[in-house]
Formats: structure tokens, C-alpha cells, sequence
């Protein structure tokens, strides 16, 4: 469930803080649910328990998360306007990288356009 890649060049914790938003987002937790301890998760995936703290620290200030002494976290009250800063902000990175790497504004909204149809046609049922 909370698959990281040591290798990438993104932090771990910052992978940890997507991850937790990806479950969400994608239903898989919900108000409520109960995420595991910060040791416990430290010692699941091989990582030092100061970078799963990290990363609950951010959710938590986010209000994505909250902790109850003794008992443990879960998963807060989460509006759409909080996941969908989240996502925002991916995406401003996203574009960014993808403006560096040469590609035009052009082929960035034909990009968008594409992403947009084809998720239609899920909804819809067409793929």
C-alpha cells in the first residue's frame, strides 16, 4: 500500500505525503481510517522513523491528517479544496518540468486535452 522507490530523487517523505493523498483521493481511506504508526511504517518500508514523521508533520499542518495521543493517526476531514491544492501543486511542478524540458504552452493544453477525453470516455463507459 505504501510503495516507495529508494532510488528516485524525490524524498522519501514527500513520497510517503503523495501516497497518503492518492489513497484518499483514489477511496481507498476515508474519514476515520486509521493510518499505521510512524514505526511502524518506518520499519515496513526501511526507513528511518524521522522520515515517516516528516511526512505526517506536513499532512498533518495540512489538516489531512490527525493524531490522538496513545491511540494513533487518522485520516481527517478532508475537503476537495485541500486534495485539490495538493494536486495543484504536483501539477504547477509538473508543467514547469514539462515547460523546461522545451515543450510549448501549445502542446501542454493539447496534453491537458487529451488527458481530459480520455477520462470522459471512462466515465462514460466507452474504454
Amino acid at each position: 500500500m505504501f510503495d516507495i522507490d529508494l532510488k528516485s530523487r524525490t524524498p522519501i517523505y514527500e513520497q510517503l505525503y503523495k501516497k497518503i493523498i492518492e489513497l484518499i483521493i483514489n477511496g481507498m481511506l476515508t474519514e476515520g481510517s486509521q493510518i499505521p504508526s510512524v514505526r511502524g511504517l518506518a520499519k515496513d518500508i526501511g526507513v528511518n522513523p524521522n522520515t515517516v514523521s516528516k511526512a505526517y508533520a506536513q499532512l498533518e499542518r495540512e489538516g489531512i491528517i490527525y493524531s490522538l495521543p496513545g491511540k494513533g493517526s487518522f485520516i481527517g476531514s478532508v475537503s476537495g479544496d485541500s486534495i485539490r491544492n495538493c494536486a495543484f501543486t504536483d501539477f504547477d511542478k509538473a508543467v514547469r518540468a514539462t515547460l523546461d524540458s522545451g515543450a510549448t504552452p501549445a502542446e501542454l493544453k493539447e496534453r491537458i486535452d487529451f488527458v481530459c477525453a480520455t477520462r470522459k470516455l471512462k466515465e462514460d463507459g466507452s474504454v
